[in-house]
């Protein structure tokens, strides 16, 4: 069965957090950017996956058209690795991180698609899940406020709506201080720094934070990949340290459980070559004894894809959830957290019907 088109599709969908908005670096974020990718087949089968993903769709999306398609096209679908690794090593200059990664990520996710609708079965069934599951646990993951009251009510609501894990993008102690205050001692904290920090500047905030009880502090250094500086921060901060959305390669990962000794470790499918990556990075946190707490942050195939992996562990991991609300969305309801878990689409594949209308009004470009 041969791989007729890859297309991609940007799309740009307004979205309320319920305040006022920033990133990392203080640029706002107005829409949720998302870059989803249609696989079709010379048999009539489709299917979709995604790449990463916000700011960077656009990169992604050209390298989709101009550095992956071309490669994957006329190519069978079906042996999935193999087609993923040949294409990985035919740009091998390009494609250990970054834009290139992130498009073959997408292509790897709907080759996946392709199979389980093949096959019959939903995804996470085709991937060695024993039992039917219905629903997956999720965590609140809060984008930043920078201000200790909205962080407070925010956490509060979170709470209120079901979670019983929240996750802030804060660097302030006060804000910490606040969430666990309106959470109370029953609910997990997590906290993703974003990279902020030296390793001593990232040691006294971990020791800061600890009082507070958190489950994990994330990606507390800068570089990312400055892991002896994270191994210092696990060694000597008094809380367990989380990292790994910035790796692309399968070489990061085990920098990060050899060399960082990450208590959790964190691919994204839809930068470690999708689910074919994803698979290799758990198989590696297995025989380590490293928790997989994947990383899923966005609104397409991407989260769909990691619902579905976290549903064939046994470990079952949280799903990362934006605590956001999107004007809408090309895959429905089946993005929405109910009761602070995720609905599993039991259908072939990835299980989800597109809305190509939703794509079609939200669209960024042709």
């Amino acid at each position: 069965m041969k791989i007729t088109s890859v297309e991609p599709f940007h799309i740009s969908v307004p979205y309320d957090y319920g305040g006022p908005l920033q990133k990392a670096d203080s640029i706002p974020w107005r829409n949720m950017e998302t870059l989803l990718v249609k696989v079709t087949t010379d048999a009539g089968v489709t299917g979709w996956g995604e790449g990463f993903g916000f700011t960077i769709c656009g990169t992604t999306g050209y390298a989709v058209t101009h550095a992956i398609a071309p490669l994957a096209v006329g190519r069978d679908s079906r042996n999935i690795a193999a087609l993923v690794n040949d294409i990985a090593r035919k740009q091998h200059n390009c494609s250990r991180n970054g834009p290139v990664a992130f498009a073959l990520s997408a292509l790897d996710i709907a080759l996946w698609d392709i199979a389980g609708k093949l096959a019959g079965q939903p995804l996470y069934r085709l991937l060695g899940g024993a039992e039917t599951v219905e629903r997956m646990p999720a965590y609140a993951s809060l984008l930043r406020y920078g201000k200790a009251e909205l962080v407070e009510r925010k956490s509060a609501e979170a709470v209120e709506q079901g979670y019983s894990r929240v996750k802030l993008h804060e660097i302030g102690t006060a804000e910490v201080a606040v969430a666990r205050k309106a959470m109370g001692p029953g609910i997990k904290l997590m906290v993703d720094t974003n990279c902020p920090w030296t390793a001593d500047q990232a040691i006294a905030m971990a020791k800061e934070f600890a009082p507070h009880d958190l489950l994990w502090i994330e990606e507390p250094v800068w570089p990312p990949e400055d892991y002896a500086a994270m191994a210092r921060v696990r060694r000597d901060g008094g809380v367990a340290v989380a990292a790994g959305e910035n790796g692309g390669t399968f070489a990061d990962f085990v920098q990060l459980i050899e060399t960082a000794h990450v208590d959790y470790v964190q691919p994204s499918v839809t930068k470690i070559h999708g689910i074919t990556g994803m698979l290799r990075v758990v198989e590696l946190a297995r025989s380590h004894g490293t928790t997989v707490a994947p990383h899923s942050p966005y609104f397409g195939p991407g989260l769909i894809a990691t619902m579905h992996l976290a549903a064939s562990m046994p470990e079952a991991p949280p799903i990362e959830r934006f605590y956001l609300e999107l004007e809408a969305s090309p895959l429905g309801d089946w993005t929405n957290a109910r009761d602070g878990h995720m609905p599993i689409p039991q259908g072939p594949g990835l299980g989800v019907d597109i809305d190509e209308a939703i794509i079609a009004k939200y669209r960024v470009g042709t």
